[in-house]
């Protein structure tokens, strides 16, 4: 399960950014929210700012981010010393195309930015074909465009995405898996770079900017491999059977560090049992290919491939120190060990996990996320803390009630990050890097009807299951003297997801934030659960025997949250209803469908509904021509038991179903085939169907439209005015 959770169930919303915001924000006039009644609108409610990237310039002096309004996304720069932010682009339309991997040239003058694109998806549509939610006429492209800082109009540059600068500006990009280059002012005719077999990916220009090191997948395997020049053949430091994942160069351009994982093969692999995902790090010479070993993973599941943002996290740090992320001591934390080999130094202590981590421009100090701090319940908010490399001396540079997450180095002495807090919706801060003089940048502010005012802070609350686990949540109850209300419980995507006390870091997780608010002001409870599978609370909770398609554990923290709301004051025990996105809308139909008697109506976002199709799918070909099978017979099974359809003849309760028909990560036809099975058992439901939206929705007015159904549903069915 190890190896299938994060394949198979990563069905949530993509690059994740870790995340906060603690101070009062100083706010223009345009950005004064009114003061608005509990009985705000979805409209209003969903037209919050979502600081989707940040990112900061290698030369110093020079931070952007992209900021969505209204599914209107934009590119922002601040530039030193003030940092006086300036929208550089002008798109006006909800048009649903990303802006993202934002990369300043190495002279900052230059900003690129990639537009259009599904960047969270589990596949690629045939084709690669770009995805289309606004149903435009004319085919999208995934496209690189240049904006000068000095001003002007951006250039659209290639088609393409991944693209990086070296340091005598040459860009390098990939398109259909095979490398590119082209000129950054979007002159003259893209070329392909060189030729490869494999597919092409992770580009690290050396830092002389003379030689480009490149992963080539070839499937059953993957190399590291180094382009040098037309007249001169790709070099292939130490293949090996292995895949080789995240080149990094030495600062001195003369050996390159990487990560290897085992390549395709051996006899199958147990789905039902988890297994270890061994790992290591190496370093090759980068002219004789001879690479030595500098750290393996111990054969144990601690000691598995790491499942968080970034993955391994490979940085090449000052004093020749290596730095990794691992989960040895069962949270995600940071180490870092010589070049040459020994014993790795635990960085960044304590019962938390790390996330986002950016390394200073002196590479001497490490920046990252972290759901820790000093103010109670910090374990559900993320901050934002500096260590350097070489000893476990953490400084906390955000702290309090708010959310700081995806941080981004300004200059020598400041930190740059997206904040947000319970009610205040995000921005992006400054502070230096001790902590000291944090301030509010103009991020653009938010529309004046924003109801900020109305929202409430969202209680932390836990509760045990019935199997002795510990499950953390989000309670939305407004005191307004009702006696009793209709209860609803949320249930994350994922499952690799934490639901947080503030607007989320992810954009598919503040729209639900959103939502829950907007259902909290309007006659419901609202129990947001945080299950196992989820992270932020180590790796057993994170990865737990018989999860998912393996025997659906995590339902039982589902039931222990009903059992929860039955004796939570004004709270309707009786009217409990449940909603939930990916693989929350896969717990909210299992919900349906086994306990109808307890959840009353549900609403469910694509969903998955047949665990046992995505099995096949995942081991059937070509393991099902093997003569070895493994336990491949008896997990499909397994999966079919911990889907909704294998319930489904219980499903009494109605259910809305919302569903974009381009959906790359959960396929569409887990929706039909759900539909059809109600229809045979007579079941009451209702459908929306999304053309061209794919799993996230790219467009706000998508959003709207299925959240303020959603809300409707559950009013209908729960008994709501």
């Amino acid at each position: 399960m190890k190896k299938l959770l994060p394949i198979l169930l990563a069905l949530g919303a993509s690059l994740i950014f870790a995340l906060g915001a603690s101070l009062f924000f100083a706010l223009g006039a345009s950005a004064v929210a009114a003061q608005a009644a509990p009985n705000f609108t979805m409209d209003q409610v969903l037209d919050y700012p979502f600081i989707s990237e940040t990112a900061g310039c290698e030369g110093g002096g020079h931070i952007a981010f992209a900021r969505d309004l209204h599914g209107v996304r934009n590119v922002w720069v601040a530039d030193a010393p003030g940092f006086a932010a300036r929208q550089v682009t002008q798109y006006k339309a909800d048009d649903g195309q990303e802006i993202t991997q934002l990369t300043f040239s190495p002279d900052c003058k230059t900003l690129l930015y990639v537009r259009g694109g599904d960047h969270d998806a589990n596949w690629d549509a045939p084709g690669d074909l770009a995805p289309d939610p606004d149903s435009a006429t004319d085919q999208p492209k995934v496209t690189i465009w240049s904006a000068s800082l000095a001003g002007g109009a951006p250039v659209k540059i290639a088609e393409g995405d991944a693209p990086v600068i070296s340091v005598h500006g040459q860009l390098a990009y990939i398109a259909d898996h095979k490398v590119f280059t082209a000129a950054l002012n979007g002159t003259g005719k893209p070329a392909q770079l060189f030729f490869d077999r494999g597919k092409d990916g992770s580009l690290q220009w050396s830092p002389d900017g003379t030689r480009l090191a490149f992963v080539s997948n070839r499937e059953d395997h993957a190399l590291i491999g180094i382009y040098t020049a037309k007249n001169q053949p790709l070099a292939w430091p130490a293949p090996s059977t292995d895949f080789a994942v995240s080149p990094r160069w030495s600062p001195d351009g003369k050996q390159i560090l990487f990560a290897r994982r085992p390549g395709a093969g051996g006899p199958p692999r147990p789905i039902l049992k988890q297994t270890p995902d061994p790992w290591s790090i190496w370093i090759a010479d980068a002219q004789t290919g001879d690479a030595h070993l500098v750290w393996k993973s111990p054969d144990t599941l601690l000691g598995s491939f790491p499942d968080a943002p970034g993955e391994a996290n490979l940085h090449w740090a000052a004093g020749n120190r290596v730095v990794f992320l691992a989960d040895l001591d069962n949270w995600p934390h940071l180490y870092s060990i010589p070049a040459g080999g020994g014993t790795p130094l635990l960085l960044t202590p304590g019962a938390f996990m790390v996330e986002n981590v950016v390394e200073s421009r002196d590479r001497h100090f490490l920046y990252y996320g972290a759901n820790t701090g000093t103010t109670k319940d910090d374990e559900d908010r993320r901050h934002i803390f500096r260590v350097p490399v070489g000893a476990a001396t953490p400084v906390t540079v955000t702290s309090g009630e708010g959310l700081e997450w995806s941080p981004a180095i300004a200059d020598d002495t400041h930190v740059a990050f997206a904040d947000a807090g319970a009610k205040q919706p995000m921005g992006i801060g400054l502070a230096s890097g001790d902590g000291t003089g944090r301030r509010e940048l103009n991020s653009g502010g938010y529309p004046a009807d924003f109801p900020r005012d109305a929202l409430i802070v969202p209680k932390y609350v836990s509760f045990k299951t019935t199997d002795g686990w510990t499950i953390h949540g989000q309670l939305f109850a407004r005191d307004d003297g009702a006696p009793v209300k209709p209860a609803v419980i949320f249930v994350h995507g994922g499952p690799s997801r934490q639901m947080v006390l503030g607007w989320h870091y992810m954009d598919y997780y503040s729209n639900a934030y959103a939502v829950n608010q907007y259902l909290a002001a309007h006659g419901f409870v609202v129990l947001s659960i945080n299950y196992r599978l989820g992270i932020g609370y180590g790796h057993a909770f994170h990865n737990p025997d018989h999860g998912g398609p393996t025997g659906a554990a995590e339902y039982k923290d589902v039931l222990a949250g009903a059992k929860f709301l039955q004796t939570t004051k004004g709270a309707d025990g009786k009217r409990i209803g449940m909603w939930g996105g990916s693989y929350g809308g896969y717990l909210t139909a299992l919900a349906l469908a086994r306990n109808s008697n307890i959840f009353k109506a549900g609403v469910d976002f694509h969903g998955v509904h047949d665990w046992s199709r995505l099995i096949v799918g995942r081991y059937g070909d070509p393991e099902e021509k093997r003569y070895e099978k493994g336990d491949l017979d008896a997990a499909i099974k397994v999966a079919f038991t911990s889907s909704p359809d294998a319930d489904v003849a219980h499903w009494k309760s109605p259910v809305l179903l919302i569903q974009g028909d381009d959906d790359r990560n959960v396929p569409f036809q887990q929706t039909v085939d759900l539909a059809r099975r109600l229809d045979a058992q007579h079941v009451n439901y209702e459908e929306m169907v999304i053309p061209n939206e794919i799993h996230g929705f790219e467009r706000w007015i998508s959003w709207e439209r299925a959240d303020t159904a959603t809300a409707a549903y559950l009013a209908k069915q729960l008994g709501v005015p």
